[in-house]
């Protein structure tokens, strides 16, 4: 009878398929791992760029968790970008300038006021540009029976903001030569002055302290003066709403003003200067210096022009 051969006993090796799940295993504990620590974090736009990443290389064209992942707003809320955190003013401010913008805008759609008043946004503030024909007779700084539409507008708009605004007046370059007005200058200083006045006088809420107003005469075209499209343009008032506070990339935001009306709270924005121009105070015991060629006038002392009283026609609300 022939003996059976005993079988050698079976040694393990170290190729044997236990080791390929334990790698698979292992690779996917490290992608959990560094799925959660991105979770973590609130740069959304590099969990997205990782979520495609590990999407396509997990994935032969199949859902992936990384689908339903989403960002968690109670978490975002705790911890705000480093962005969010150092101009968190600036972004609060610039929402409320465009939230005022798209209200005036809705306002020239509805009325057809598109040839007449315009909205331009910049990182300065925002401007709102008037027409001549909107506010004035040609030659005249009393206000015409349109204005008493658009300012109670523009009056309520500001009263929903703390920032100081600026309302200029500018005119073309013909001369004027008259009683009232010897020059562009005066032209423009009154119309700022009666503006500003009227929409003052439109809203409780509004201090005076925020408030200022600039003649700029002929010197601040935005046109050409060669042609009556352009001479049209350049007759205008323009109501400036000035930023507090500017975007910075590197540092936290620099608080350009208190955003209280203090007029004398430090501004950044490139606001109208008053060199070369007629410049108005905003209360009748401030003293505002103008420069070259320039008048002051009180907005509330009482106009004046070149030091003597200004008896111009002013609207019959403001007569007193």
């Amino acid at each position: 009878m022939a003996k059976k051969k005993r079988q050698p006993p079976h040694e393990e090796h170290e190729g044997e398929p236990w080791l390929l799940p334990y790698s698979d295993l292992m690779t996917l504990l490290l992608a959990l791992f560094i799925a959660l620590f991105a979770i973590s974090q609130t740069d959304q736009t590099k969990l997205k760029q990782m979520a495609q990443a590990f999407t396509a290389a997990f994935n032969s064209g199949g859902p992936s968790f990384f689908d339903a992942m989403g960002p968690n707003p109670g978490r975002r809320a705790e911890m705000p970008s480093d962005e969010d955190a150092g101009n968190s003013a600036y972004i609060q401010e610039n929402q409320s300038l465009e939230e005022v913008q798209r209200q005036m805008e809705e306002y020239i759609e509805a009325n057809n006021l598109k040839d007449k008043l315009t909205t331009e946004l910049s990182e300065d503030g925002l401007m709102i540009r008037i027409k001549e024909r909107a506010l004035f007779p040609s030659g005249s700084a009393q206000l015409v029976a349109e204005s008493q539409k658009i300012a109670p507008v523009i009056a309520g708009l500001l009263a929903t903001l703390p920032e100081r605004v600026v309302i200029s007046g500018h005119t073309d370059n013909v001369p004027i030569n008259t009683a009232q007005f010897p020059s562009n200058w005066e032209l423009s200083s009154s119309r700022a002055l009666n503006f500003m006045k009227y929409i003052i006088a439109q809203d409780a809420r509004l201090n005076p302290r925020r408030f200022s107003a600039v003649g700029y005469s002929e010197y601040r075209p935005i046109a050409s003066n060669d042609t009556d499209d352009g001479r049209q343009q350049n007759r205008r008032v323009e109501v400036f709403i000035a930023r507090n506070y500017r975007f910075n990339p590197n540092e936290s935001v620099t608080a350009a003003g208190g955003g209280n009306g203090n007029p004398n709270a430090k501004a950044t924005g490139n606001i109208p200067s008053t060199v070369g121009s007629s410049a108005i105070g905003a209360t009748g015991d401030s003293k505002v210096g103008s420069t070259d060629d320039s008048s002051a006038t009180g907005a509330t002392g009482g106009p004046t022009m070149g030091g003597r009283a200004y008896t111009g026609d002013l609207p019959p609300a403001l007569a007193n």
